[in-house]
């Protein structure tokens, strides 16, 4: 925290997607084992937490009353203001050092002001968690690399009902944008 109470520092923890459409059996696009990285989401929230480190809960949230490009490829999902667009469980913003973002396309920083925000406060790493890893967490990861970010993506903290696409994926990022890490790692990161 800076003089001003404000979160500041190097290290963030950007968590994707942690919503109920995706965690919720009742969820629009739920997958059964989305529920296998809720323990480690929540070791790292309370990590970041423990440390008053910046973080970034960014929820997938459209107008489904409007044309959406990415409709094309997806149909109408998480409405904005709908129960599918909510965080999930207690893994949703709690305090000074956390917010929430929309997003409403695949990367958390297309269209929206997560890198100002981050630069604002002197973030250079990031630890970013979620779902799905070949979608939302991959374009995220990659607009991470191309904006300048180090980028730690625990392999425990992120899946997909495609695992062979994440095993593809998780390749692609350690070779390309970031590092896969250990637990382990990304908590020593936040501290």
């Amino acid at each position: 925290m800076n003089a001003n109470g404000k979160p500041v520092g190097e290290t963030a923890l950007i968590m994707v997607d942690v919503v109920r459409g995706f965690f919720s059996p009742s969820g629009s696009l739920y997958y059964a084992s989305a529920a296998d990285i809720v323990p480690t989401l929540r070791t790292l929230l309370s990590a970041a937490r423990g440390q008053e480190r910046l973080v970034v809960h960014v929820g997938e949230r459209h107008r489904v009353e409007l044309d959406d490009f990415e409709f094309e490829k997806i149909p109408p999902h998480f409405p904005a203001g709908g129960p599918d667009s909510e965080f999930f469980d207690d893994i949703r913003p709690d305090g000074p050092c956390e917010l929430a973002l929309s997003k409403r396309r695949y990367s958390a920083f297309f269209a929206t002001d997560l890198d100002l925000l981050l630069r604002e406060q002197t973030i250079s790493t990031l630890v970013i968690a979620g779902v799905k890893t070949n979608v939302c967490v991959r374009a995220t990861v990659q607009d991470a690399f191309a904006l300048g970010y180090r980028v730690l993506l625990p392999r425990e903290a992120t899946n997909s009902n495609r695992p062979h696409l994440a095993e593809a994926s998780l390749e692609d990022i350690d070779r390309y944008f970031g590092d896969v890490v250990s637990l382990d790692r990304a908590i020593e990161a936040l501290r």
